[in-house]
């Protein structure tokens, strides 16, 4: 198999819809930023979540393992940029919850299904479910300086994960009509997201990115070990590593952009952090994609 047309055909619509946003922005042409961001978070992406899960053909031990992996990477993700934070003198509401989370929707999912189809997405999902529940949960608490980890509950996103899983753990299914229907919906997720990120990349401050540029690169290969030797731990089956390591090499997310402007953290360095390492991202991720594939 010719590895470069393979990584290309899974690199380049991922870059191009991102490209989309970031030039509509550049050209002057209107983008409702937090329109846009509600419509995806709150009805498209939970459906997308729902839907994957509903309808997954993984096998409950697989499934199982890969849940409890991505648990185990995050909190070793978590452990090492505490670390790294502390060793650095970096501020923790500032820098920790970035630097654990990635970017695993609105990239990762769209990389995973374009690298390893319909079964690979599904992985994807079971990963980007389990950050989205820490992400609005511990990420929200550190990035706040505070507050109970139960606002959670009001994510639409981590409803769609648990009642995903429910449906899953017991089978159940949804009547075609209702199940086609959050189909439709949760297929505008991934553009949606993509060219959001664009968008939201071309509007992000750009200043003080020398510190970034090290991290974002130290961060890539702090990622891809800790995915490479949690994963292998967990006897996790080839397919499902790789998703791992995929998902968990993911850049810094917009959305730690977002919550750190909200709750009043350094959102500029936080910029600085998303707009380099998606720019590392360019060059990291077909090379991550070209051994896993």
């Amino acid at each position: 198999m010719n590895i470069v047309p393979t990584v290309l055909g899974v690199v380049a619509p991922v870059g191009l819809l991102a490209l989309i946003g970031f030039v509509w922005v550049r050209l002057g042409f209107e983008y409702r930023l937090e329109f846009v961001t509600r419509l995806s978070m709150t009805l498209a992406v939970p459906c997308l979540i729902f839907t994957a899960l509903m309808k997954t053909a993984i096998e409950p031990a697989a499934l199982a393992a890969l849940t409890l992996a991505s648990v185990a990477a995050y909190g070793v993700l978590g452990a090492a940029f505490w670390g790294l934070c502390a060793a650095l003198g970096l501020d923790r509401r500032t820098w920790l919850a970035p630097l654990v989370f990635g970017n695993t929707g609105n990239l990762g999912l769209p990389l995973a299904l374009f690298a390893f189809g319909e079964a690979g997405f599904g992985y994807a999902v079971v990963v980007f479910a389990v950050m989205a529940v820490l992400s609005f949960t511990l990420g929200l608490w550190l990035v706040a300086g505070g507050g109970s980890p139960l606002r959670a509950l009001r994510e639409p996103m981590v409803g769609a994960t648990l009642l995903g899983a429910l449906f899953l753990w017991q089978g159940w299914r949804t009547p075609d009509w209702l199940t086609n229907t959050l189909d439709l919906v949760g297929q505008m997720a991934i553009p949606l997201m993509l060219i959001t990120l664009g968008v939201a990349v071309a509007r992000l401050p750009v200043r003080g990115l020398g510190r970034a540029v090290w991290i974002s690169a130290a961060r890539v290969v702090v990622c891809v070990a800790v995915a490479w030797g949690v994963g292998t731990a967990f006897g996790l089956p080839p397919m499902a590593l790789a998703v791992l390591i995929l998902q968990l090499s993911t850049p810094v997310a917009v959305t730690s952009y977002m919550l750190a402007e909200k709750y009043g953290a350094d959102a500029a360095q936080v910029a600085g952090l998303v707009i380099v390492s998606t720019a590392v991202s360019v060059a990291t991720l077909p090379l991550t994609l070209a051994f896993l594939i």
